[in-house]
């Protein structure tokens, strides 16, 4: 399987989070073309602000391997990932990283902050993004205009 085939299942998982009404984000760890964790956020569900689809996935990788370190791992996910994430991946020590698009507000990759970059923490990470980064863009904008619907709606309303 090629990356875009990893990162299908992880908009696969994204989709999920958007018919639970979570913010659409979708992971999936691999290592040697094996599906070790999939996951999407979890945060209104859990009541958890710390329930992101990378975190969730990790924690899943971590138990399936039976170690907290992810050497050989590839985690997959539809959007950038947050400072909390990034610092979870590289603790993890996950060898690739591959996204899809953007998160102008938060993305600590590229963004809003290079936490991945320059052996910041003693961890080298090979990052790839804008795989699939149309569909989980859209995802995300579909999400985001039916939360501003229901305000105007309640807005209305009163």
């Amino acid at each position: 399987m090629k990356h875009q085939d990893y990162m299908k299942i992880a908009l696969e998982e994204a989709r999920q989070a958007l018919s639970e009404g979570e913010v659409p984000v979708g992971a999936v760890i691999i290592k040697d073309g094996v599906i070790l964790a999939r996951a999407h956020n979890r945060k209104e569900a859990q009541h958890d602000p710390t329930a992101h689809a990378e975190l969730l996935a990790i924690q899943q990788a971590c138990r399936q391997q039976k170690d907290w370190r992810l050497d050989g791992c590839t985690l997959y996910v539809t959007l950038e990932p947050c400072a909390m994430c990034a610092s979870a991946m590289t603790q993890a020590r996950l060898s690739t990283l591959v996204y899809g698009t953007l998160d102008e507000e938060r993305g600590a990759v590229e963004s809003r902050g290079r936490l991945l970059a320059d052996n910041l923490y003693n961890h080298v990470m090979e990052v790839y993004g804008g795989f699939c980064e149309e569909e989980a863009k859209n995802l995300l904008e579909v999400f985001f205009k039916s939360i501003r619907d229901r305000c105007n709606q309640v807005s209305l309303a009163d």
